[in-house]
């Protein structure tokens, strides 16, 4: 059974989906089982992913690595989620060129953010 709020990949054309609504059954495409990311959480090597949240002027900045994460047509982040608690609440999908950081105008008692960096995967704080 699929995962709720779950980011899978296809491991043969690249297709990356998220769980809304998990069912029974099994995720597949291109005829094969799309593979689940886990979140990881401790940055290693040079790029750095983990997302860090600041609360500031009433709003959430969530910024994505300790240095700056790259933002190029190659590599770059894809997706930045919110959470509160294990809701999502906002989401933004950054383009090459732009800053990797977003900005919600929301209000979270236990925010949790989620990166998904195109070569590395899901990262979240």
């Amino acid at each position: 059974m699929a995962e709720k709020n779950g980011i899978y990949k296809c491991l043969i054309c690249g297709n990356v989906i998220e769980v809304i609504e998990p069912h029974e059954g099994t995720l597949a495409c291109c005829g094969h089982e799309m593979q689940f990311m886990a979140e990881q959480k401790k940055d290693t090597g040079m790029e750095k992913h983990a997302p860090i949240i600041k609360k500031e002027n009433g709003k959430i900045i969530i910024e994505i690595g300790s240095i700056p994460h790259p933002m190029e047509e190659a590599h770059y982040i894809e997706l930045v989620q919110l959470f509160n608690g294990e809701k999502e609440i906002a989401s933004k999908r950054p383009q090459p060129g732009e800053k990797p950081r977003a900005e919600f105008c929301v209000n979270a008692e236990n925010p949790r953010a989620r990166a998904l960096c195109n070569i590395h995967g899901l990262w979240t704080s």
